[in-house]
């Protein structure tokens, strides 16, 4: 997934130039105002920027004004000189005090638009703060169906890329907007001050401004559009192609990739080319159309001064207001379109953070105390479609300090049945209860707390394997954290590695193999010292040697708690108390190892199925 999506962007350089394609909001109006919601306890600042705003471009507007009448009396000046006017000269004091005039002008139209500037960063900063948290918060809420039924890519897309889009034009394009607005009505008016006629030659440039900039808007887009999806696919192939290299090599498929890479550069070419031309085409054509505006304007000055209806400093400040009365409109319409991006972005982060959250906790939650880790199943239905049951009338009744384990084929309900335990997913009907309470009596994070996973997919962050290990208990002390890796079979290798427990996992932690990343896992959760203990294939990613290990260090974690095994390999879960064979959510058979088997079905096919291939490969 494209991390850009929603931005817009615009021509190397070009302030003027096209925008790409705009994704359009769904309800503008209703999201617009939510937006400016957030904006709300901020609006005394607003106002503020507002008013900053409007005085820096008074300040900015009366400046070309003031040059006029330097102009005007330099103008005169030199007539006075040639016509040979008694003591004529050329007066530098009032040109003087013209200058410094115009000094402060500047000056002060500078400081105001930093002061503007300077509180708009603030509001942003907060209001983009406070988004954040809200939907940071949000995501601590959502139940676990709302991650499982999206990617990350989308979920992060939403966190990072569209709050940092609505950040952006809020800071920049806001101001932008105020001050273009602003600018336009001033600009207006001076013009008409000076020539109500001028002012109407240079209007009649715009409906031509306009067609210009529409027609090749339409023709530009397409090719924006086209250039952002062949962008998507190159940055997908060459992510593909070097996170897979080595299979790229074994295969030798090196040529056929880089032909791939050559025939998408290739397209990305043409189309980029294309793009960039058509919307680089506006620049000229709009400098053609303002210069026949100022060639007008020119003439009819000229026609007004000889007919002393106009001054010659007027006729170079029109000319000024004129060029400047065109870059706002033109930036007012890109804006537009940055803000109709901007809707489509908050639109995102508040379908998050209007997704229905967990069930809260109740106010006074149940505590459960000396915990023995009896855990009982009384007559659950659950589905994770509201139409679909999954498990049906499940019923278990786990003692203290016994082994539970799961198998069954794939998608048969295993893992479901743990997830319903730690509650990330809500029961349709009957409850779940470990030591005669109520799960959903418990808070969450204290139900939780008593549990310690074991997954196939470890779980590893970038950071040392001592902080890695520590994780699972707030506060380890270094004699604990060896403690746990020791009883894990993994204080051997880590203390082989250069930097021992020091050692910084990567992201990916691939610099360690998968089965010393398993040790490590397992290490955690013997820090964490669980009441009841649950194994996802824990073993199912590492060598027979090390599984060996894991299994020795499993006993003794085991030893006293209550604990659940999903496994495949079935040849390491024939000591359980109970084992639970399931089938398209329903518990088909229950029993030990040796119970099993003498039924002579599921399970004892399952079984023989995987001794048979096992000796086959042993032969």
């Amino acid at each position: 997934m494209s991390m850009n999506k929603g931005r817009v962007g615009r021509g190397p350089g070009r302030g003027h130039a096209m925008s790409m394609p705009v994704e359009k909001a769904k309800d503008f109006k209703g999201t617009l105002k939510r937006l400016l919601g957030y904006l709300k306890p901020r609006r005394i600042s607003l106002i503020f920027v507002v008013i900053m705003a409007v005085l820096s471009t008074i300040f900015s507007i009366v400046a070309p004004k003031k040059m006029g009448e330097a102009t005007t009396k330099l103008f005169e000046n030199f007539m006075e000189i040639i016509n040979g006017v008694p003591n004529a000269s050329i007066d530098f004091d009032f040109i003087f005090n013209i200058l410094l005039i115009l000094g402060i002008l500047y000056a002060a139209s500078s400081l105001f638009n930093f002061i503007m500037q300077y509180t708009m960063a603030s509001v942003v900063q907060k209001t983009v703060f406070d988004m954040r948290k809200d939907v940071s918060s949000k995501l601590t809420k959502l139940p676990l169906k709302y991650y499982d039924s999206r990617t990350h890519g989308e979920i992060l897309s939403r966190v990072t890329n569209d709050i940092d889009n609505i950040s952006n034009t809020l800071q920049q394009s806001i101001v932008q907007l105020i001050t273009a607005l602003i600018t336009m009505i001033g600009v207006l008016v001076m013009m008409l001050t000076i020539s109500p006629l001028m002012t109407l030659i240079t209007l009649l440039t715009l409906p031509l401004c306009v067609i210009i900039t529409k027609n090749i808007a339409k023709k530009s887009q397409k090719y924006f559009k086209k250039q952002q999806e062949i962008i998507g696919e190159l940055n997908g192939h060459v992510e593909e192609m070097y996170t897979g290299h080595k299979i790229v090599k074994s295969y030798g498929h090196e040529k056929k990739s880089i032909g791939e890479f050559k025939e998408m550069n290739n397209r990305l070419y043409e189309v980029g080319w294309k793009a960039q031309f058509i919307s680089g085409v506006i620049m000229p054509l709009m400098n053609f159309v303002n210069n026949l505006g100022y060639v007008f304007v020119c003439i009819a000055g000229g026609i007004l001064t000889i007919r002393n209806s106009i001054k010659v400093g007027d006729i170079q400040a029109f000319i000024q207001y004129s060029r400047s009365f065109s870059q706002p409109i033109i930036q007012t319409a890109n804006i537009a379109n940055i803000i109709q991006s901007t809707i489509a972005s908050a639109e995102r982060v508040f379908e998050v953070l209007d997704e229905k959250e967990e069930i809260p906790d109740k106010k006074v939650p149940a505590i459960v105390k000396d915990l023995k880790g009896e855990v009982k199943f009384d007559h659950v239905d659950f589905g994770y479609k509201e139409d679909v049951t999954l498990i049906n009338n499940m019923n278990i009744d786990v003692k203290k300090g016994q082994t539970v384990a799961i198998v069954g084929p794939t998608g048969a309900g295993k893992t479901t049945l743990v997830n319903l335990l730690m509650r990330f997913y809500e029961l349709k009907s009957g409850k779940i209860t470990i030591d005669g309470v109520n799960i959903n009596d418990l808070r969450r994070s204290d139900l939780r707390n008593i549990f310690g996973m074991v997954l196939q997919d470890t779980w590893l962050f970038n950071g040392t394997i001592r902080d890695n290990i520590a994780y699972g208990k707030e506060g380890a002390s270094e004699e604990e954290i060896v403690r746990a890796t020791k009883a894990a079979h993994a204080d051997h290798f880590i203390r082989t590695l250069p930097d021992g427990y020091d050692t910084v996992l990567n992201e990916e932690a691939n610099n360690i193999s998968q089965g010393q990343k398993q040790l490590l896992t397992i290490a955690r959760a013997i820090l964490a010292n669980p009441s009841i203990l649950i194994l996802d294939e824990a073993t199912s990613s590492v060598d027979t040697r090390t599984e060996i290990y894991i299994q020795k260090a499993m006993e003794t974690l085991m030893k006293d708690r209550t604990s659940f095994v999903i496994a495949h390999r079935l040849s390491t879960i024939k000591d359980a108390d109970m084992i639970l064979v399931m089938n398209n959510g329903d518990i088909i058979e229950k029993g030990n190892h040796e119970q099993l088997l003498s039924m002579n079905g599921f399970y004892a096919d399952l079984y023989n199925s995987q001794f048979v291939g096992n000796e086959e490969d042993a032969v």
